[in-house]
C-alpha cells in the first residue's frame, strides 16, 4: 500500500508540482491549501508525511507545524517544510516548531522524493 503523504500549499503552480512529483514516485497524496483545513485533514486522514509552505493564508506553516506537534494523532508524523522563505533563520524557526526537515523553493523533483523517502526511511526506524 502507497505512503499518504499530505501536501499543503496555496500556490496553485507549486501545489501541481508538488503533487505530481510526488504520485509520480508511487505515493498517494492529499492535497489541501489552507493551514486550518491541513490541521483538520492530518486528524482525519493521518498522513505518513506532510509537505507544509510557511505561507500559507490564515495561519501560517510555522504555526500549523506547531498546532501539528501538539495534535496526538499526528505528533509524530514526519513534517517537510518546503518554502521560498529561505533565510537561516526562517529555517531555525521552522525546526524548532517541530518539522523534521526545510527545504528551500525552488527544489528539484529529485531533491523532493530524496527527502520524502529519507523522512519515511528515518520514522519506519523509529516505529
Amino acid at each position: 500500500m502507497p505512503k499518504k503523504i499530505m501536501v499543503v500549499e496555496d500556490d496553485p503552480v507549486a501545489l501541481t508540482f508538488a503533487e505530481y512529483t510526488l504520485q509520480h514516485a508511487g505515493y498517494d497524496v492529499i492535497t489541501v491549501e489552507n493551514g486550518l483545513e491541513a490541521i483538520k485533514r492530518a486528524q482525519k486522514d493521518t498522513p505518513d508525511l506532510i509537505v507544509l509552505d510557511v505561507m500559507l493564508p490564515g495561519v501560517d506553516g510555522f504555526e500549523v507545524c506547531r498546532l501539528l506537534r501538539s495534535k496526538e494523532v499526528v505528533a509524530n508524523v514526519p513534517i517537510l517544510i518546503l518554502s521560498a522563505k529561505a533565510r537561516e533563520s526562517d529555517k531555525d524557526i521552522g525546526l524548532n516548531q517541530g518539522a523534521n526537515e526545510y527545504l528551500a523553493k525552488p527544489t528539484s523533483p529529485a531533491e523532493l522524493v530524496a527527502s520524502v523517502e529519507r523522512l519515511l526511511a528515518e520514522n519506519d526506524a523509529v516505529s
